[in-house]
């Protein structure tokens, strides 16, 4: 996600995943949502990433919560992952504008 690889992070996207980006929100098919999260990271360059949190405790389930610094701006990526077939695969993928504290 550093370099903005979406197609190689698309390989771990559930066959649905809830997707949330600037201005939209819903489910979509794992292609769908290949193709917003490109238009969002060419629009959005990715400079830096900082992982903030991480849960895997559950062998079931993953969480982890990434503050990303684009080109236009910094916001605050969650992630969720569900067991499948034994493989971890993203079901939620929420990106937001991160508030200034």
């Amino acid at each position: 996600m550093r370099q903005g690889n979406i197609p190689e992070l698309s390989k771990l996207f559930a066959d649905n995943v809830e997707l949330s980006v600037p201005g939209d929100e819903s489910i979509y098919s794992r292609l769908q949502t290949e193709q917003i999260l490109n238009k969002f990271f060419n629009q959005n360059k990715p400079k830096t990433i900082k992982l903030l949190h991480k849960v895997n405790s559950n062998p079931n389930y993953g969480f982890c919560v990434l503050l990303l610094t684009t080109t236009n701006g910094v916001y605050r990526i969650a992630v969720t992952l569900k067991a499948n077939a034994g493989t971890l695969a993203i079901i939620e993928f929420r990106i937001e504008t991160e508030k200034v504290k």
